[in-house]
Order: C-alpha cells, then sequence, then structure tokens
C-alpha cells in the first residue's frame, strides 16, 4: 500500500474537459513541513475490522462530512471500508470504530441525472489528510472537495466542461447501519439555501438532526421536494460550486446561528487550512522525538483518531437536546458520543492528561445526563441512552475525574455514581441480592462480564466515597466489588458463571466463547479471569501465591485452543490467549509490575505495538472503538498506562520512543525520556524523576500534572528496578 498519499494529488490535472490545474493554488496543496498532520494517516482502520471514519472534520467536532457507501454490513459502521467502491453520498455525521452502525445523516450527492441513486468511484482518486478530502468521480465528472468546522460542513464541487449543468442530490433518507428515517422536510428557502430536519431511530432511538445548506449559486428544483429527496440544477458551473451545511438537534434557528458564528464567509481554503490548525494545536499536545517515521506516523494517526469523538453536542446558543429528549439551555458544552464500556480504560485516563479544559464540561455532561434519565451514561448517542455493553463505565469515567479533581460539585457526583450503581436494572437488582448476578436468574446471559464491570464500578464508587468521609457507602460498595473472588474457581484458575445455588456452570471450556449467549461479554474465561484491574493483589491472593499467579499469566501469551463457531468477531489481536483486539484486555499487559517482574510486561508490550498496528489500511487489531484502541497505543508509546480504573496511578513499562513531551495544561509539560532506547534496549534499568532516583514502577497523576521529566535508563536485560514490593503499585 501507498500509505501516505501525498497532499500533491489534489493538484494534479484532472481530466474534466478543463484543466484544474490553476485551481491547484486555491486548494491549499501545500503545508508546512513541521505540521503534526503530516503525520497522520487517516487510512489507517479503514480495512480490516477497523471501522474508523474516513473525511473531514475538526477535534471533537458535531460534524463528520465523508463518503458513506453502498455496501452495509459490520465492516461498514462507520459507513466506508476500504473494500467498497459505490458512493451513496457525503453524510456530514459519521462513528468512528464501533461495532454498530449509525447516522450518516444529511447526504449530499453530484448526479448525473435525477434518479442516480450511487457513483462508482476509485480510491486512486481519492486524498484524505486532518480536515480535507477530496475525490475525482467520473460519472457525473466531477471533482469534490469537503472540509468543516466543529457544526458546519462544507464542500467545493468543480464540474467538468461535458456538465453543461452541474446536479446535485439531497438525500435525507440515507443513513448508515441500523439508522432508519422516521420522517423528514426540506424547504427551499431561497434561490440559495435548503432548510429541514431528519428524524431518525436506529442505535440512537430518536435522533434529530436539524439543518441550513447555503449555495454560492442560484438552485433549480429538478425533482420536486419531499420529504426524502431534493434533486437541485447549478447552471453556473464555470467555476466551483460551494455549499455550507450547518447542524444542530435543536433547531433550524440554532443551526443558523451555527453557521453565522463558525462560517459566514466563503473562503474554502481558509476554512481548509483553519481544520489544519485546529488538528496541529491538539496533536501538538505531544511532542514525540524518534527516528522511526512509520512509528511517528502511527502515533500521530492514533492521536488524530482518539479526538474524533466524543463529540460537541450543544450549539454556539449553549442549547442542547438532552437525554429526556427535550431542549435545555446550558452554560457548559455539552457533549456526545462516548463509548465508555471501551473509553473509560484508556482514553479518557489520556484525555485528563491531554485535554485538561474538556474535563469539567464533561463531567457537567455526566451530570446533567444523570438528571434527564435517571442513571449515568452507558453508551451515549446524540442524546440518546443505547444502553450498548455491560456495566457501569459512566460512574468509572465520573470518579476518574472526581478523584483527579475536575469536578468541582462533588457531592452531586457522589449523588449521581451512587443512584447508579443502586438500580435495578441490567441485573443489578440480582447484585444487590446476591452479591453476584446468578447465571440461572439472568436471561440476558453474560453474568460474569456484568459482575466483574459493575464490580470495577462499585470500587470507584467507593473511593470517591472515601475522599469524603462516607464511611458506610465506602464499606459496602468496597465489599460489593470484591463479587470477583465469588466467580473464581480456584480448582480450575477462572472466572466463571455461578448459579443461585451458588454452583459453577458446568460443563466448563475456558476456550469456549458464544457471542452474546454465554457468561463472558465477547470473550471467554481466559480473557476475563484477569478483569480485576482494581483490585490486582486480591486477584494474586485468590490463585494461591504469586508463583502460581505468574504462571498463569505467562500461560495467557501462550496457550491456544478452539474458540467454536459462534464466538465473538471481536476477539482479535490475538497473543496466546490475550486478545488486544478487544478491551477488556488492554491492562493485563501492564499486571507483571504488580508482582515485581516489569521486565515480562516490558516485552510483551513492545511485541504488541510493534506487531499489532501498522501503517496500512488494516493497521488495527480490532475495531478502534471511538478512541480505545489508539489511546493505549498513545500512552503504551509513551511507557504510561493507568491500570487502576480511577484515581491516576500510572504503570510504567517500555516506552516506544527516545522521548515524549506532554503538555498537560497551565503551561506546564511532563517529559519521559527513554535513555538509550532501542529495538533491543527494551528494558527500564534505573529511573530518575526531576532528576532524583525513582524506583517505583508507576507514577501518579498529580506527578505528572505537575511538570517535570521522567528519566528512564533502557538496557538489553532485565533489571532489578521495580521488584521490591515497596516499588510495586
Amino acid at each position: 500500500m501507498n500509505s501516505f498519499k501525498k497532499f500533491a494529488f489534489a493538484c494534479l490535472v484532472l481530466t474534466m474537459g478543463t484543466s484544474l490545474t490553476a485551481q491547484a493554488d486555491e486548494k491549499g496543496c501545500s503545508h508546512d513541513g513541521g505540521s503534526y498532520t503530516e503525520y497522520v494517516n487517516p487510512w489507517i482502520g479503514t480495512g480490516g475490522h477497523g471501522h474508523v471514519f474516513l473525511g473531514a472534520n475538526v477535534p471533537f467536532g458535531y460534524v463528520q462530512l465523508g463518503p458513506t457507501e453502498r455496501t452495509q454490513g459490520w465492516d461498514w459502521c462507520s459507513g466506508y471500508h476500504i473494500s467498497d467502491s459505490l458512493l451513496v453520498g457525503f453524510g456530514h455525521q459519521h462513528l468512528s470504530g464501533t461495532g454498530i452502525g449509525d447516522l450518516g445523516d444529511i447526504a449530499f450527492l453530484p448526479v448525473k441525472h435525477c434518479c442516480q441513486t450511487d457513483v462508482k468511484f476509485s480510491h486512486s482518486n481519492e486524498y484524505v489528510r486532518p480536515g480535507y478530502y477530496s475525490i475525482k468521480l467520473s460519472e457525473p465528472n466531477v471533482f469534490v472537495e469537503l472540509t468543516a468546522t466543529k457544526r458546519v460542513g462544507m464542500h467545493r464541487y468543480t464540474f467538468g466542461a461535458d456538465n453543461s449543468r452541474g446536479m446535485i442530490a439531497l438525500n435525507l433518507k440515507q443513513g448508515t447501519g441500523w439508522d432508519q428515517w422516521r420522517e423528514s422536510q426540506m424547504t427551499l428557502e431561497s434561490p440559495t439555501t435548503i432548510t429541514g430536519f431528519r428524524r431518525s431511530n436506529g442505535w440512537a432511538k430518536d435522533q434529530w438532526v436539524f439543518f441550513v445548506a447555503e449555495f454560492s449559486t442560484p438552485l433549480k428544483v429538478k425533482k420536486q421536494l419531499g420529504d426524502t429527496l431534493g434533486v437541485f440544477i447549478i447552471e453556473d458551473v464555470t467555476k466551483p460550486v460551494l455549499v455550507k451545511c450547518a447542524l444542530s438537534a435543536v433547531s433550524i434557528d440554532d443551526a443558523k446561528a451555527n453557521l453565522r458564528a463558525e462560517l459566514p464567509g466563503w473562503d474554502f481554503n481558509a476554512t481548509v487550512k483553519a481544520a489544519d490548525e485546529a488538528w496541529n494545536e491538539e496533536l501538538g499536545k505531544i511532542d514525540i522525538d524518534t527516528d522511526d517515521d512509520t512509528a511517528r506516523t502511527i502515533f500521530y494517526t492514533a492521536m488524530y483518531h482518539s479526538m474524533i469523538a466524543p463529540s460537541v453536542f450543544s450549539d454556539v446558543t449553549g442549547r442542547y437536546r438532552g437525554a429526556d429528549g427535550q431542549v435545555h439551555q446550558g452554560d457548559f458544552t455539552n457533549y456526545t458520543t462516548f463509548s465508555l464500556w471501551d473509553t473509560y480504560r484508556a482514553a479518557h485516563p489520556l484525555m485528563t492528561l491531554i485535554h485538561p479544559e474538556k474535563q469539567k464540561d464533561m463531567a457537567k455532561t455526566f451530570l446533567h445526563i444523570f438528571e434527564q434519565q435517571g442513571k449515568l451514561p452507558v453508551w451515549h448517542l446524540m442524546g440518546n441512552e443505547t444502553d450498548c455493553m455491560v456495566g457501569n463505565p459512566g460512574v468509572i469515567v465520573l470518579a476518574d475525574m472526581v478523584l483527579k479533581g475536575y469536578v468541582d460539585d462533588k457531592e452531586a457526583a457522589f449523588r449521581a455514581m451512587k443512584a447508579s450503581a443502586m438500580l435495578d436494572e441490567r441485573g443489578m437488582d440480582l447484585l444487590k441480592k446476591y452479591g453476584y448476578l446468578p447465571y440461572d436468574l439472568d436471561p440476558t446471559y453474560q453474568t460474569v462480564a456484568k459482575g466483574l464491570e459493575y464490580g470495577i464500578a462499585d470500587w470507584c464508587v467507593a473511593q470517591v466515597a472515601k475522599q469524603l468521609g462516607k464511611k458506610a457507602d465506602y464499606k459496602y460498595f468496597l465489599e460489593r466489588s470484591m463479587l470477583y473472588k465469588k466467580h473464581f474457581d480456584p480448582k480450575t484458575g477462572f472466572v466463571r458463571g455461578l448459579s443461585s445455588d451458588g454452583k459453577f456452570r458446568e460443563p466448563f471450556n475456558p476456550f469456549k466463547s458464544v457471542h452474546i449467549q454465554d457468561d463472558y461479554t465477547e470473550g471467554n474465561a481466559w480473557h476475563y479471569t484477569w478483569l480485576v484491574p482494581h483490585d490486582v493483589h486480591g486477584l494474586v491472593k485468590c490463585f494461591g501465591s504469586e508463583q502460581r499467579f505468574v504462571q498463569k499469566l505467562d500461560s495467557l501469551f501462550i496457550v491456544s485452543g478452539d474458540m467454536g463457531a459462534e464466538a465473538s468477531p471481536d476477539i482479535s489481536g490475538l497473543i496466546g490467549q490475550y486478545a488486544h483486539g478487544n478491551e477488556p484486555s488492554h491492562h493485563i499487559l501492564y499486571m507483571y509490575n504488580y508482582v515485581g517482574q516489569p521486565w515480562k510486561g516490558a516485552k510483551l508490550q513492545r511485541q504488541t505495538m510493534n506487531e499489532l498496528y501498522f501503517n496500512d489500511y488494516d493497521g488495527l487489531s480490532g475495531n478502534e472503538d471511538v478512541g480505545q484502541m489508539s489511546a493505549w497505543y498513545i500512552l503504551s508509546s509513551m511507557g504510561l498506562y493507568q491500570v487502576e480504573p480511577a484515581g491516576g496511578k500510572y504503570i510504567i513499562g517500555s516506552p516506544l520512543f527516545k522521548g515524549a513531551s506532554i503538555n498537560v495544561g497551565g503551561g506546564k509539560t511532563f517529559t519521559v525520556r527513554a535513555l538509550d532506547n532501542s529495538a533491543e534496549n527494551i528494558y527500564v534499568q534505573s529511573a530518575r524523576l526531576n532528576g532524583k532516583p525513582y524506583t517505583r514502577s508507576y507514577i501518579m497523576f498529580q506527578d505528572i500534572v505537575r511538570g517535570g521529566t521522567l528519566e528512564l535508563q533502557m538496557g538489553p536485560q532485565p533489571s532489578a528496578w521495580g521488584t521490591k514490593a515497596k516499588d510495586r503499585p
């Protein structure tokens, strides 16, 4: 693969009856050689099962403007896959890396005639970089360019000389994946302005999108405006036709306000430049020192993917559509697209380091969601609770923000966390009665996974209760968080399904996996036995000794077995039975630090970074999962990873680069320097923090955000560093 399509593509002479060479300078084809966006390859993850978004957007934008393809299926959850060659539109909203498809809203498509619903294309005629996407189509003969602000998508269509009149269709029925159109309307308000809305149900059960689209040239209606489709003729095609389309989840008036505030003019090149600058500002929050340009590209692409969502979900007016379906006025930036079962593990701990300015608004978003729907978010999408995946991950993320000092009203946060953990839904009634989820009483299966995830969240509630001096709550939730001990079978050394009378499920096969219809979620007993990130030392005791724990952990990366024909497709990126392609495994490589053998983790961390992340279409070992897969790489390549779900204890691993400087806000920088680092020198020999010897194999959040330098002396052999009991996490 030519994995980094050069930006010069947009400057080619395109055979369209007239030369576009004169327009090359207008397209903003050059870029500063030192920019971070130069090292982003958005194609990574568009093949395989990466499911990433491809198109134009800005960091955390409400708009993700890009191509939506004809083919539907699991690998088209974002609306795009490299194997496809039929376009149905350029939609303004897309998901990135999810396992379920939705959105694709408000889709424009240049067409040759009013009945055309798709267009063939070649990937060799596509180009993409952060904030800009282009494609040369043949039928119709048109060069399409896209860019965006947070709430506005901007299009530029350059029609060939063989098109006496350009034709563009606006399709409000078109969606992606589970999305099902319910109602819509579009109105030609003036010869250059279209307004309307689209309402749909799918993964997001009740999604509203209002829009205003302004054209740079007058339109004529070819096909009657209706609920779903309008085809417009543009007669003046001697120069590029520009379209600005602003979105709002609240109203057409708010969409107009977004347009006026973010994109009042028509300068496409300036908008591309502004998007590039926005990306450079965010990508520059971490500056790495490496001679390996491939690793640099993988790193900054991971940074890029980690900032597609959460997405802004309030208008410039401050209004937003809440979880109760009502419009609210806020004094904060409201966010959406929270894939929390995935992102609580690494993406949110990364955000607390490099996006401190966004944390208070995210916490307020969580608390307002709680007020509006009666619980903290589980998997929130466009103001809708999808209840996707298991556990209470919103509790975990909010607790982490509380313990790191980002939440002003800690009492309100605790009330939301406690109330969310004390509901009777999703098996929590059984949890309160039995102290675990009996498999014979829960018809929705996945009881081990649910229970372990609830236990992690309960531990987080306990830590906040402890900080607030709530002794009874601390004791109650800490005890509940230890339910993994009930599921642990000392005879087999695995966590297993448990019945209401306290018996383990039989027959038992630790390799077997049945997607959504066994005791685990997208995994098996080998994967879930280690899902105790909040009490690793307690898990060690379950095995009887550190030696037995380590023997079992070593085995995880060696054993192989038949998972069965019904195994979840999410089980991927295997090293033995370690499954890096799915999130429950992501902390496991760092558990070696807890038992004084960090060198074992170091070797596996390097193997995972080097063998399971590529500069290629199929560059991810599993779904990107809204930034989690990338966040693991970002943190791990700097030699840091937060295992315990909240509180900020970052385990020190094996950094991939010579150095990484993190802008932690407030004018402070934290730098990790790996001295004598190389492909052979992967083991930490000694460490110094701000010039003083540092023997612990972990570092706390507060030490990082104060700024300073962590120096790690690397070498080719394991050392005694971090092995003493007092130096372990």
